[in-house]
């Protein structure tokens, strides 16, 4: 009888550690399908902040989280109707906030640095959430995070309790200045290069934001196919050719479905 209890202790641990497990892989599983809304769920809010390139729009349905880093704020549309604003810091031009669309794919109630309230986000190249902080002084004066977007405490808490796992997030900074892209690096602008390239036919693997060995290569081909430098990295003219390229190729696909 003792044995057959410990067995069925022993099972229900195996059963609640099993089911942990996949609690926590749902929760922090990488929605990394490019984020392509069609015209009819989405519309652009303004000129003024359209990203072309990752087709930053609102959502007609749900929320959307909509920041801008230059501006220092953070947007809140429900249903495509701005409801929410608040001020933020992003990350320092060292460490930069991931740049794009993403979702919610994690949310958990940390205190410390965090302040109580932590949203992650499915940014493939590192961990990047929106948070409270204890330290609130540069929040809407200065971007000086590690990558993160800081908001007051009180206000992160009231964000965490609205918006559900799911949520679409863009965020915006068009002020940033531009480094050379180089094997290592990892970031926003790396993603960038990866998705146009490979749109262009030069990538063939799955855009991470890291500049590995893979994007290197397809650096080099692009390179020697359109009479530039052969480096094998991306400067801010070559950062240029490529997405001017890219955006042709877009508007060319377009103009064949009209």
């Amino acid at each position: 009888m003792v044995i057959l209890l410990k067995k069925k202790a022993v099972l229900t641990l195996v059963v609640f550690i099993f089911l942990f497990i996949l609690y926590t892989i749902w929760n922090n599983i990488l929605i990394l399908d490019d984020f392509h809304p069609s015209n009819e769920d989405l519309y652009v809010i303004s000129e003024g902040i359209q990203d072309k390139f990752t087709e930053s729009c609102i959502r007609k349905e749900g929320y959307h989280i909509y920041i801008n880093l230059d501006e220092l704020k953070l947007y809140l549309y429900k249903d495509g109707i701005l409801v929410k604003t608040y001020m933020v810091s992003g990350g320092k031009p060292e460490t930069p906030s991931p740049e794009g669309t993403w979702k919610i794919i994690s949310k958990s109630a940390w205190g410390g640095s965090f302040g109580g309230s932590w949203m992650g986000l499915n940014v493939p190249w590192g961990k990047y959430g929106i948070h409270g902080t204890k330290y609130p002084w540069f929040i809407g004066k200065q971007n000086a995070s590690h990558g993160c977007i800081r908001m007051y405490s009180e206000s992160a808490k009231e964000l965490y309790s609205i918006v559900p796992h799911g949520t679409t997030v863009t965020i915006v900074q068009k002020n940033r200045p531009f480094k050379v892209l180089k094997s290592g690096d990892v970031g926003s602008d790396v993603l960038k290069v990866q998705k146009a390239l490979k749109k262009l036919g030069y990538f063939h693997d799955w855009p991470s934001g890291k500049f590995e060995d893979n994007l290197k290569k397809s650096v080099i081909k692009f390179q020697k196919e359109n009479n530039c430098k052969v480096t094998g990295t991306v400067s801010k003219r070559l950062y240029d050719i490529i997405i001017q390229k890219y955006e042709e190729k877009i508007k060319e696909e377009q103009n064949q479905f009209e």
